[in-house]
Parts: structure tokens; sequence; C-alpha cells
């Protein structure tokens, strides 16, 4: 599945926008599936709006998305949510992890809305692999910040996606856990032939990127 940008600009920032140099905004741009696509944005351009454009959680632009032939605009609720179930997973910057489910049920609504793509053992083995598998049984909001970081990657990698969009997805991980997450993101989506958008402050080599653009 192709996603592809036609002069998209978010209202709230359109002045500002419109006098800055950008490889994403007010431009024809299409990204497709296996590509592995770094965005470094830096601030006040934008980086958190472009993913929930890209997701579908705000309308406030100009221009238009497609998720293939599919202008986003035109999806129903019903339409939007086997898109988002079956080919388009999220690590958000912000996490939206439901404070008061354990960290294992938080990824088990994901892994179980549709036909489980992954068995339940595998959450076990991702878990230990991020050393967060003490905490599966804790409510979300008593685990700190960067345990939550790692079960919203594990979640957003139990459910089927051709695409995975990750805003800053190791903020608050140091660099041995942001190296072991981006090793177990590299091996899912390469296992799935899934392409990767990815959007950040700074450059990074976690990933083998196929592009890297300046939002």
């Amino acid at each position: 599945m192709t996603i592809s940008l036609h002069e998209v600009i978010p209202v709230p920032l359109k002045e500002t926008l419109l006098k800055q140099v950008s490889d994403i905004w007010n431009r024809d741009i299409v990204f497709t599936v296996p590509e592995w696509v770094k965005i470094k944005a830096p601030s006040g351009t934008g980086k958190t709006t472009f993913i929930h454009l890209l997701y579908k959680l705000r309308t406030d632009y100009t221009g238009s998305i497609k998720w293939g032939e599919h202008n986003i605009d035109t999806l129903n609720a019903e339409e939007l949510a086997v898109f988002r179930q079956q080919k388009i997973s999220i690590v958000f910057q912000d996490l939206r992890l439901f404070p008061n489910l354990t960290a294992l049920e938080n990824i088990e609504l994901n892994r179980v809305l549709q036909t489980p793509c992954c068995e339940k053992k595998q959450v076990t083995v991702m878990a230990q692999t991020l050393g967060v598998d003490h905490i599966m049984q804790q409510p979300a909001s008593l685990c700190s910040y960067g345990e939550q970081q790692r079960v919203a990657i594990i979640r957003a990698l139990v459910q089927p996606f051709e695409w995975l969009i990750m805003d800053e997805p190791f903020s608050h991980l140091d660099k041995k856990n942001a190296a072991k997450a981006a090793a177990l993101i590299t091996a899912a989506c390469k296992e799935r032939n899934a392409g990767i958008i990815i959007t950040d402050l700074h450059d990074d080599d976690y990933f083998d990127y196929t592009r890297k653009l300046i939002l």
C-alpha cells in the first residue's frame, strides 16, 4: 500500500511552513512499501502533526492524503478501523496507553482486535527482549516512561501492518535499550516486508533507511 500526500499543509501552521523549505509540506510525495523513511523534524515544523495527519487523527489541513487509492477524507468509520487494524500501526509520541490497564492488557487489546497474527508467547519473548517482562502485570500508570515506551512499541508490533509509523519512539530510552528496540522493529518489519516512517529531532543509525527527508 502506498501513502501519498498532495500539497498537504496543516492549517494552524500554514503561515510559518510556507516560509520554510520542506521535503514534505506543500509537495507531492509518495511512500511505497517496503521503504524505510527517516523524517528529521526540527522543533516547530509539525512533526507530531504530520504523524497525526498520516493516521487520520486530524483533518485541519489543505491538500489531500491517500492510503493506496483511497482519499482518507472519504473513509467511513468502519473503513478507517479496518485500515488501522490491518494496514497501519503506530507508536505515538505520547504513547496513549490506557493507564488503568496492565502493560500486558494494553498489548493484548491490539493483538486480539482482529485474527491474531502474533501468538501470545511471542509477546512474552518481545517483553523479555526489551527488558519489560517484569512489569507486564503492572498498571501502565505505575510504569516508568521508558517502560511505557517499550510497551507501546510491542503493542504496535503485535498487530498486522504494512506500514509502521513512529513519532520519536526512542526518546526515553538509553542507547542500549533503543538498539534492542530497533532490532526488534527491524526483524518484525523485514518479516512482513513492511515500510517504516519515523520522525525524530536528530539523525540516527538505528535503521537502514532508504530515504532521509526534512520536514
